[in-house]
């Protein structure tokens, strides 16, 4: 290769892979997949990054991660300087480098995508954060004077976390809230072990608390308390419960034994530690299992069902595979496994004996024309329908709010779809002092946007704390 002209930088078109493990063993543990870079291999796909003038990656990151800059370190060795620069907006690190679809985001917009090499920007972000953590390089932010002011998390996930952290910098105290027994809500009880391990989360939030956050468990809000009376304890109060409800299909057979939403199973799994050699839980462990629905949720439901002995797995989603929502990377993760797709294909209905699953009816689909937004629903092709042996399905088509908050507080503006009303640059809703944000807000999104709404309203709250003043948020629908 002809050396460049001085001073132009060889552009570097070959984006480094991440070692995985093998299908085949990966397949019957719940080890994590992916192995991570090595530094020889981080330090090589630092070095392709252009260092741009204008760097777009910056805006596809909801939380402003300051990208260049910590890649920038990272390629000159400097793993202290790199993690400085990545926690300056992103407490979470190893998290976001290893679930947020960077490729829908900062990766999208890099200067090489054109060029179909976008730098791993959530490949490097995760080495960062593993490396510094272990050579114990991670230390919690420095909180800014206390002032004396009070906020209540309500929801320990993304959103929650996030809003907390920025809160515990500017200096106000916070105190968590969360149902289960444990913090970290989805990033815990909803994402398996084999792509998100407990330890990262639970590292992640360690820093949280040795800022200073108070973290209440077992305490339901809109049952253990109100979010009035909550609201009459604290300055202020942040709402980030995300979207528990699981969503349905209403036809025949759904409520037999074996049918139960994705929500249910991979909580389940995650409670009763299903994912532990040995474990003696009372989580179904199918001999044929269907999933419905072919989102991020639907693969991590099927391959956990997998790893729990499943002989077959099937993904049964009513589009064509260009119609997938789930993360490319996931997906072909779950193929390599032998998780079968069955795309075009809609349940009907759902057969059992004795009230026990043992079928389900499925009709083949076919794509229509085109509607204003360019997107062909499917139609059902006539006499299409036949029987599929299965003793377990796990219904992920979506899910939405839980109602309790709702129920409870019916001064509180929601929208239709039950999500509550909140703007979405500050997350202030039409109550004084009282804030939302992430899935409560949006419906079931991504970790990474529900970060993005904590953030933005831990910015809000403190404009709120220092000036008093307050803009009423009319309600959506």
């Amino acid at each position: 290769m002809a050396e460049p002209p001085s001073g132009k930088k060889v552009i570097d078109l070959v984006r480094r892979p991440m070692p995985a493990q093998p299908a085949d063993e990966r397949s019957h543990n719940f080890t994590e997949v992916a192995l991570g870079y090595t530094l020889e291999l981080a330090s090589e796909e630092a070095r392709r990054c252009l260092d741009c003038k204008m760097p777009r990656c910056m805006d596809g990151c909801p939380v402003n991660v300051d990208i260049p800059g910590f890649i920038r370190e990272l390629a000159k060795g400097d793993l202290r300087g790199a993690i400085s620069t990545l926690r300056e907006h992103n407490l979470l690190p190893a998290v976001c480098g290893r679930v947020c679809p960077q490729e829908n985001q900062c990766e999208a917009v890099c200067n090489l995508v054109k060029r179909g090499a976008s730098v791993a920007i959530g490949r490097l972000e995760r080495f960062v954060a593993d490396a510094a953590a272990m050579d114990n390089m991670i230390e919690p932010p420095q909180p800014s004077p206390s002032t004396g002011k009070r906020v209540a998390v309500v929801g320990s996930g993304p959103a929650g976390l996030t809003c907390a952290c920025d809160l515990l910098r500017l200096g106000h105290q916070v105190t968590i809230y969360e149902a289960l027994h444990e913090p970290g809500g989805v990033l815990i009880y909803g994402i398996p072990e084999f792509r998100l391990p407990k330890h990262i989360v639970r590292r992640e939030i360690d820093q949280i608390r040795a800022m200073g956050a108070e973290i209440v468990c077992d305490f339901v809000v809109g049952q253990s308390a109100t979010l009035s009376e909550l609201r009459a304890q604290f300055d202020a109060v942040f709402v980030g419960t995300g979207a528990g409800l699981p969503w349905f299909m209403g036809i025949p057979g759904e409520n037999l034994v074996g049918v139960m939403s994705a929500n249910e199973y991979l909580t389940r799994v995650n409670l009763l530690k299903a994912y532990q050699t040995g474990a003696a839980t009372p989580v179904p462990k199918p001999r044929v299992a269907a999933v419905v629905g072919a989102g991020n949720v639907a693969m991590d439901a099927a391959r956990t069902a997998l790893r729990l002995g499943a002989k077959q797995v099937h993904i049964v989603y009513r589009r064509s595979r260009d119609e997938v929502p789930a993360r490319l990377e996931e997906v072909e993760h779950a193929e390599e496994e032998g998780i079968i797709f069955d795309f075009l294909t809609l349940p009907v209905a759902f057969g059992g004996e004795n009230g026990r699953l043992t079928t389900i009816t499925c009709q083949k689909q076919q794509l229509g024309e085109p509607d204003e937004r360019g997107r062909r629903s499917p139609v059902p092709i006539e006499g299409s329908e036949y029987d599929m042996p299965c003793d377990l399905v796990v219904m992920a088509i979506g899910q939405s709010p839980n109602p309790l908050i709702k129920n409870t507080t019916p001064d509180l503006q929601t929208s239709r779809r039950g999500t509550i009303s909140a703007d979405d640059k500050t997350g202030r809703t039409n109550l004084p002092g009282v804030f939302a944000g992430g899935d409560v807000v949006t419906g079931q999104a991504t970790v990474i946007l529900a970060m993005g709404a904590g953030r933005k309203a831990a910015a809000s709250i403190d404009d709120w704390l220092r000036t008093g003043e307050w803009a009423i948020v009319e309600a959506e629908g």
